[in-house]
């Protein structure tokens, strides 16, 4: 079957093979009809995330479950499903606290579910969804209402869980309170989208592309600004009660701190390369503010997932709008470049053709 392969080189094979025929044990089998592109996947081919080779690409994707294994009640053949990269164990405290991003079994684990070319590969982030077909735990397949397209589905398993999730779930943002996001690709937009679900009271989007500005007034952002050094000018003196880093850049994380208000909170949800330090004046910290990290949007899949796609059926979530291009899986380095260049909201892959 066809699929993206890092190999320290991007491929677009026709020669993946799953390991097995059928599902093991616990696990679903599921035909991949849309992936979107994430900046994840691009730190894969530039270092900043350290993976093993080779290795199939892809982390946000919806599909059709195929069959199930021994074992699986929840989810069945013909089912609409997004999947979550977490595929926590259910058992741990943390799962039993509501809190499965803490699970430690989410964590460190390199299945490799595939070959490429006869020699074993793993599955990126669990899930490897740049392929027509994968392999997951039952509980990365989260069932899904099939009136919502592939297309805006896929989205939702990383960028706008991860988003939506960081106001939602880890910052809890209050009605009126202020909002600043730093960075406004598809988290960044995600975030102004649950500031404005949660009735932020102004959402201030800065990104140094101008282009950016169209999207983030549409999807919530009262406010647009390119210049970081100037956004309490916008009347915000004593800055933010939020700030949300979406770029993961030292410079940026310091300068956010800068923006907050007292009893203020900074989320990091960028993701810089592996051992990046960020300084900042420890006094710059008094007065209760906050640096929370924020991992997959602090999500609970099997709950946050269906509350998404219910925001995007009654017309909340703006998905559609999110999704700037459908390309094939083969056109994958027009897409990369489209995604370099900041022309994308969000790119979305056609793993198996378009015109099914």
């Amino acid at each position: 079957m066809r699929g993206l392969v890092w190999t320290g080189e991007l491929e677009v094979r026709d020669d993946v093979e799953l390991r097995a025929d059928e599902p093991g044990a616990g696990e679903v089998l599921v035909r991949i009809e849309r992936a979107g592109l994430c900046h994840s996947d691009v730190s894969v081919l530039d270092g900043t995330i350290p993976f093993p080779t080779p290795v199939v690409l892809g982390h946000e994707g919806a599909g059709v479950v195929e069959a199930v294994g021994a074992g699986v009640t929840k989810v069945k053949a013909g089912d609409h499903v997004v999947l979550t990269t977490l595929g926590n164990c259910g058992q741990c405290d943390a799962c039993d606290r509501g809190e499965p991003t803490h699970c430690r079994d989410t964590f460190g684990r390199l299945p490799r579910p595939f070959t490429v070319g006869g020699e074993k590969a793993f599955q990126f982030a669990n899930l490897g969804v740049f392929t027509e077909r994968t392999v997951v735990r039952a509980s990365q397949a989260v069932v899904i209402d099939e009136r919502v397209p592939f297309e805006v589905a896929c989205l939702i398993g990383c960028g706008v869980v991860t988003g939506t999730g960081a106001v939602l779930n880890r910052a809890k943002v209050r009605p009126g309170e202020t909002v600043a996001v730093i960075g406004v690709g598809g988290i960044g937009l995600s975030v102004v989208q649950a500031a404005r679900i949660a009735a932020a009271g102004r959402v201030v989007a800065i990104d140094s592309n101008p282009a950016k500005e169209a999207a983030a007034r549409q999807m919530g952002a009262t406010d647009f600004t390119t210049d970081l050094d100037s956004v309490k000018d916008l009347g915000f003196p004593n800055g933010f009660d939020h700030v949300f880093e979406c770029v993961g850049h030292p410079a940026l994380i310091r300068a956010s701190i800068g923006l907050l208000d007292w009893g203020g909170n900074l989320v990091l949800l960028g993701v810089p390369k592996l051992g990046t330090e960020a300084a900042f004046v420890v006094n710059d910290l008094y007065n209760d503010k906050s640096i929370m990290g924020c991992r997959y949007g602090t999500t609970r899949p099997h709950h946050d997932i269906p509350l998404l796609v219910g925001f995007y059926l009654d017309g909340r979530l703006k998905l559609d709008e999110m999704v700037s291009q459908v390309y094939d899986l083969a056109d994958v380095g027009t897409a990369l470049d489209d995604l370099k260049n900041g022309k994308l909201n969000r790119g979305v892959l056609a793993v198996t053709p378009q015109e099914n």
